[in-house]
């Protein structure tokens, strides 16, 4: 490294520094809510940048302001923004205003939704706050640069914004104390196994906010607890460095050293970097004195890393003490011009609709009997130190409620104002869980399936076997992976023989390892591909519920439709035998994972369509396929791989007028054998099919069923209270079902515990034909019961 360069690795460490020192007293200041910053990790990150080449992708976390500010993807201004909370996507491009402060992302989606190159610029995957979180999914970001080296149908000009011959390296960081995660973990011992091109850096500044280095970590070092991971000649494994954090020099050339075995020989590298410091402690919320001794922080003052790095300057005559002065004022004052920048910027988007309602409440006031007190709500507003929009929002309504029952233009101006003023904000804080442009699973055309006059009756495996073969062929991005996929094609042969005839690399098998399964589809997801990622069962999910509704779910509305991940989560679940195998969690899922869509198609018919819509568009999805399904005879379309099924559209399986029953999934087949005993007794049951519970219902069909049978029941096999509940309160509350009721309502769910082994356990746990045909005489019998007396 030349002079030039070093001194400009320098300019950045004293901006970093100072920016770290402002934004505190920001926060302090009460001009922002919370601070986190990278102060102590400058020196390590500005190396670290040096070896991040176009192309390559970061997963870190909240500390590496100074790595982002060294790559030029995240401006003084633009950190300052996020501080405030700026909604405006020119002024904090990595969220728009909706992620607290230290969390950097680039925008790798365009405004219509496509993807724009990533082959050529520098990629960030949008971080996350829960500790090691940003673990998982450094697996497929990883994979994809494996998958684009070396399956030659990836390798055409329609994949070459992607990647550069699979020649990207995934940058990952993490502090020492989140080392102790299963996340890091189960990652680190993945990445080994497969061995994929990922430089990790683990910032070890001894501390996890009070708690230090004996609680952490076998050994006290995460590089001497991790000895074993270390390659061989004999066994692939991991290259594992340790170098200081002050050390500067040392620094550049161990992550130059890590890059080029990631890069060219796809080798996981961790480097420990040690001896860090934390200069400002962990955050805002405390300070570090609390629980540092002061030899500690006496060592802390001498080995900052910043201080190390100015002195070897100096050592080695790369500059003048006058010219390190100078540059370090030059870094005061640009931090200090861009704080105030981004300060104003913040401020000045809010004041047009401030001034907007001070002047129509004043006018309000002028025309109104109450003028004192709604002249003190304007005067309440103007006066207001640093007032944000909630302010605004608060002040109309306030005005509003003085004048409740005097209507005027006045009045209705504010009224007015208000309902623009609110909408606005709900696109700046409520939109985009979902992708709303072109490539929104909502807009994949229809296509509906077709039968020749001689369709064969095949098992269910059998059909959706067939759909993953048309789909493999059809698009190379499409693989399949997790436990037991690969050679046996999974533990219910949905994928059995395709290993064999697309190979290992796009249909493989995996360690009991459900988090980095899931991370691995997100991070290949994130990289144009379209990864299928299998969860073995449905109550194995909580093993990765936190890289689902942590990551995926709310990718692409934290970063405003920045960044996307269409992941498709494969599993299986309702009804078999036993505690661990019968689940159905669905209020967990409905309860944690908005921001995906969740399918539950009642046979494998609709499941192939269901996959073919979701590989159509860029949305992430969970598809829970029936259990005990896979070897019920169905009838084959002739269009497999062709015909789609909509999302949001509830199917009438069979037709009544005296009860609608909503249900879904394996649910389907109960109802309908309690709807042909509830047949013999003269009650009528229309039965709906939800088909996906997120979304549901989009046209209110529903309640267009209710209004005939006047009578509803919800049925599911989640525990009381629960997806039933979210069924009644979406068509009773959302769809105004209430006001078409002659009957209470009802739920019918599983018992709370979990259900019992064998088939008396499934029986007396879960609903059946005979509590369904119950349930719904009792509500019969309420009705008219002379024609439906008491049974038993």
């Amino acid at each position: 490294m030349n002079k030039k360069d070093i001194l400009q690795d320098y300019q950045i460490v004293a901006e970093s520094r100072e920016t770290a020192l402002v934004g505190r007293k920001e926060v302090f200041m009460g001009k922002a809510k919370f601070g986190i910053f990278g102060d102590g990790k400058e020196v390590p990150q500005v190396a670290m940048a040096r070896a991040f080449q176009k192309g390559d992708w970061r997963s870190g976390y909240y500390r590496d302001q100074t790595f982002m500010m060294a790559i030029g993807e995240m401006s003084i201004q633009a950190f300052f923004a996020q501080l405030y909370a700026h909604t405006d996507l020119e002024a904090e491009p990595a969220s728009g205003g909706r992620m607290m402060n230290g969390h950097f992302g680039t925008r790798w989606i365009d405004n219509n939704g496509d993807w724009k190159s990533q082959a050529d610029t520098y990629n960030v995957a949008s971080d996350i706050s829960p500790t090691a979180g940003q673990m998982p999914r450094i697996m497929g970001l990883s994979y994809a640069s494996k998958l684009y080296r070396k399956e030659t149908k990836l390798q055409g000009e329609a994949f070459s914004k992607f990647s550069n011959n699979g020649n990207e390296v995934v940058f990952s960081t993490i502090g020492n104390a989140s080392t102790s995660e299963g996340m890091f973990l189960e990652t680190i011992n993945a990445v080994g196994v497969m061995q994929l091109p990922v430089v990790m850096s683990v910032w070890d500044d001894q501390y996890g906010i009070s708690v230090g280095p004996e609680h952490h970590t076998v050994k006290q070092s995460i590089s001497k607890a991790l000895e074993g991971f270390q390659r061989t000649e004999e066994h692939p494994g991991i290259e594992i460095f340790e170098v200081n954090g002050w050390d500067y020099p040392a620094l550049v050339e161990t992550y130059q050293a890590a890059a080029k075995l990631a890069r060219e020989e796809h080798v996981p590298c961790l480097v420990h970097v040690v001896e860090i410091t934390q200069p400002q402690g962990h955050s805002t919320s405390g300070s570090h004195e609390r629980y540092k001794s002061k030899e500690r922080l006496s060592w802390e003052e001498e080995f900052d890393c910043v201080k190390k790095m100015r002195e070897w300057i100096l050592a080695e005559g790369h500059a003048t003490e006058e010219e390190l002065e100078a540059m370090e004022l030059a870094a005061k004052k640009k931090v200090k011009e861009e704080k105030n920048a981004a300060f104003k910027a913040f401020l000045d988007s809010m004041v047009d609709d401030r001034n907007k309602i001070i002047s129509l409440i004043e006018n309000l006031a002028a025309n109104e009997n109450e003028s004192e007190s709604i002249k003190a709500v304007a005067d309440g507003l103007k006066n207001a130190f640093n007032p944000i929009k909630l302010d605004t929002i608060k002040a109309a309504k306030k005005a509003l409620r003085i004048v409740r029952s005097k209507p005027s233009p006045a009045r209705m101006a504010i009224q007015k104002w208000l309902q623009e003023a609110e909408e606005k904000h709900r696109q700046e804080y409520n939109t985009l869980l979902y992708c709303e442009d072109s490539s929104s699973a909502l807009k994949v055309p229809v296509i509906a399936p077709t039968y020749g006059e001689d369709a064969e009756m095949k098992d269910g495996r059998e059909i959706i076997n067939g759909f993953f073969f048309k789909a493999m062929e059809k698009d190379p991005r499409v693989f399949a992976f997790g436990e037991d996929v690969g050679k046996i094609g999974d533990v219910n042969q949905g994928m059995a023989g395709l290993q064999d005839k697309f190979g290992a690399l796009r249909v493989h098998d995996t360690s009991i390892r459900e988090m980095t399964i899931i991370g691995e589809g997100t991070g290949a997801a994130m990289r144009g591909l379209r990864p299928i990622a299998e969860i073995q069962y449905l109550d194995y999910l909580v093993y990765a519920l936190n890289t689902l509704t942590d990551d995926v779910a709310c990718l692409h509305h934290r970063t405003a439709g920045g960044q996307k991940a269409p992941l498709i989560v494969r599993t299986r679940g309702h009804r078999l035998e036993g505690v661990w195998h019968s689940g159905s969690p669905i209020s967990m899922i409905l309860g944690s994972l908005r921001g995906m869509y969740v399918l539950t198609p009642r046979n494998f018919v609709q499941a192939a369509g269901m996959y073919n819509t979701l590989l159509q568009a860029d949305d992430p999805a969970l598809v829970i396929e029936c259990l005990n399904g896979y070897r019920l005879k169905e009838k084959m379309p002739s269009n497999l791989g062709e015909y789609t099924v909509p999302l949001g559209q509830p199917e009438i399986l069979r037709s009544g007028t005296d009860v609608t029953v909503v249900t879904y999934g394996s649910m389907c087949r109960i109802i309908a054998a309690a709807a042909e005993d509830l047949a013999q007794v003269g009650i009528s049951v229309e039965i709906i099919d939800a088909q996906t519970l997120v979304p549901f219902d989009l046209e209110h069909k529903i309640v267009e069923s209710i209004k005939k049978t006047n009578r509803v029941v919800f049925a599911d096999e989640d525990v009381q209270g629960g997806a039933s509940a979210y069924l009644m309160q979406k068509v009773l509350d959302e769809q105004k079902a209430y006001q078409y009721l002659d009957s209470q309502p009802i739920c019918i769910a599983s018992q709370d515990h979990r259900p019992a082994y064998g088939s008396d356990g499934d029986y007396f746990s879960k609903p059946n034909p005979e509590t369904i045909f119950d349930a719904i005489y009792k509500m019969m019998h309420e009705y008219d019961p002379q024609q439906f007396p008491e049974i038993y």
